[in-house]
């Protein structure tokens, strides 16, 4: 039989979310120099990624975290919330285990590192296509270090950005419209679920983790 008589296989679709022109276009030589992949789309801010989804409905996306405006989380629930069924792959610089924690509570199955082996990339994709999920074995130990009990609440989360930004109690209150007492009560549960007992090492640790980015 004629092998001009048999379809080509079908390529995998796949979308980059990346701000970096030079990252996308990096990523997607090394997905479209092989046989079995195409890059269909390719966005710089979760708003893009968000329409270029709609229109294109790729079979992967490939989604960084750090976007200007929304991030990549962001993009991730917005999309999954009108295509539950939509799969991404995480390839960011953020290694903490709250990151990746959040990344994969909005809907990723996978999750790599920028700078890890091209073939882990390439592995992430197939896995996550196939219906299945991809942590490498550093994203998984560092997910596996989080403590159950280490979500902070919105309010939380708030007050510790301040604290990161080298705000005072009181002008933590001012900026929030609390009382300083009900700041230093914050700050209690916040280091109690930290594992930290001051406000140094919950700055430290914060940053190291993913809970807050400068």
């Amino acid at each position: 039989m004629n092998p001009a008589t048999h379809p080509a296989p079908r390529k995998i679709r796949i979308m980059i979310v990346d701000d970096h022109p030079l990252m996308r276009v990096g990523v997607a030589a090394i997905i479209n120099a092989r046989p079995d992949m195409e890059v269909v789309a390719q966005a710089g801010t979760a708003e893009d990624a968000v329409l270029l989804h709609k229109e294109h409905e790729p079979d992967v996306t490939l989604m960084d975290l750090r976007l200007p405006g929304a991030s990549g989380v962001t993009a991730i629930r917005q999309i999954r919330a009108s295509m539950p069924n939509a799969r991404f792959v995480v390839l960011t610089t953020y290694e903490g285990d709250e990151d990746i924690h959040q990344a994969l509570e909005s809907g990723a199955q996978g999750y790599i590192i920028k700078g890890m082996p091209h073939d882990t990339l390439i592995h992430a994709l197939k896995r996550v296509y196939a219906g299945g999920r991809y942590l490498p074995p550093p994203v998984a130990r560092a997910l596996q270090s989080r403590t159950p009990d280490a979500s902070l609440s919105p309010r939380e989360r708030e007050v510790l950005q301040l604290l990161v930004h080298g705000k005072s109690n009181k002008e933590i209150a001012a900026e929030l419209g609390i009382a300083e007492a009900t700041v230093k009560c914050h700050f209690r549960v916040i280091f109690m679920r930290m594992g930290v007992t001051d406000r140094t090492q919950a700055v430290v640790s914060a940053l190291q983790r993913g809970l807050v980015h400068l």
